[in-house]
């Protein structure tokens, strides 16, 4: 029998982020996102795909965790463009109700429930600094990963994980986010992408591979990306982007922009993991927070405990900002684009039209 443990860090170090990157836990997860990726090329969101009992039993979790939205409401802070303080209790709920959450899924063991609940709750944003980024995204996938292994889901259930959970989780997360205005975690967003997602482009450009009319050049079509953004993740998160940020996506995002210069979507699917590869499991300020248990290992000691500030960040190594490619291991606070646009309207500044006054977001 297996010895659950509960999830820690391991990864303070240039050197160390090293170790993973060779490691059999990194091997782990890069498949896995692979085989998520390879189940869902030409499919639509609405196609019908094998859902075992787990699947179900997934969703209805999720649609436990939103509905805490209605019961948190956000507080009193229209002089602030940041994040709302009511995140924190949501987070706290989240960690109240993660064991009868995880009670519901079917064949996982009670005593696995503290190790795999840790990659959920760090799923939804960072409680203390009310943020949210690529880390938080990635310990959704873990999750998902534990529970795979525990035989909570199947590998028959990959295109389903994508289809059904993964973008439900991103529904949810878009609630969040819109609700408590989470500030995107670092500088920049995801690089260009999205304030706050990466894997729904990965995914996303698989399902699109080998599309007759639908070219990466389409995300400038308004029209086209309002009708097919019900059907395929990339173009749902294009029209996400447009209806919550101002002036063009050439402008806002200029990573998309240049990537709908490609010419077809397998080269921009190749590019993705290429990007995530490098951009999330090769940055340390991503990495350093990536928990290591008895499903997801860490060959070697364990670091001794090292004093956090507030922020969640080991400071006084110089390592962790060097590391960044972005500056401080932080980032510089940014305001929530939600928070933005909600300044916006409070002034009476128009979304549209030729009086759009942008707010760099990015």
């Amino acid at each position: 029998m297996p010895t659950f443990q509960k999830p820690r860090k391991a990864v303070l170090s240039n050197e160390q982020l090293a170790q993973f990157q060779t490691s059999q836990c990194h091997k782990d997860i890069v498949s896995y996102i692979e085989s998520l990726n390879t189940s869902v090329i030409g499919v639509k969101l609405s196609d019908e795909c094998p859902q075992s009992p787990g699947i179900a039993a997934i969703l209805s979790l999720l649609n436990r965790i939103e509905g805490l939205v209605a019961e948190i409401p956000p507080v009193d802070n229209k002089a602030s463009r940041f994040g709302n303080p009511a995140f924190r209790t949501f987070c706290d709920r989240v960690t109240e109700m993660s064991h009868d959450l995880h009670a519901s899924l079917p064949n996982l063991p009670e005593d696995a429930i503290p190790e795999v609940a840790t990659y959920l709750e760090e799923s939804w944003g960072s409680r203390a600094r009310i943020d949210y980024g690529s880390g938080m995204e990635l310990n959704f996938l873990c999750w998902l990963f534990c529970l795979e292994r525990l035989g909570v889901v199947q590998a028959e259930d990959h295109t389903a994980l994508v289809t059904r959970v993964f973008w439900r989780y991103i529904g949810v997360m878009r609630k969040l986010q819109l609700t408590y205005w989470l500030e995107p975690a670092g500088s920049h967003g995801v690089w260009g992408l999205d304030d706050y997602h990466f894997l729904p482009f990965l995914f996303g450009s698989a399902q699109l591979k080998g599309h007759k009319y639908i070219k990466p050049k389409s995300i400038h079509d308004n029209e086209l990306v309002d009708e097919y953004a019900k059907d395929y993740i990339y173009l749902a998160c294009i029209k996400f982007i447009n209806s919550v940020k101002t002036a063009s996506l050439r402008w806002h995002s200029p990573m998309l922009d240049d990537i709908s210069a490609v010419k077809t979507w397998e080269k921009v699917n190749q590019g993705m993991i290429k990007m995530y590869l490098a951009e999330v499991f090769g940055k340390l300020p991503v990495i350093q927070h990536f928990l290591f248990g008895s499903i997801l290992t860490w060959e070697g000691e364990f670091p001794e405990r090292h004093d956090e500030s507030q922020c969640g960040h080991d400071h006084s190594r110089p390592t962790v900002q060097e590391a960044g490619g972005w500056g401080d291991c932080c980032g510089i606070p940014i305001p929530s684009v939600f928070g933005a646009v909600e300044a916006e309207k409070a002034h009476g500044v128009l979304l549209s039209g030729p009086n759009i006054r942008p707010v760099p977001f990015d």
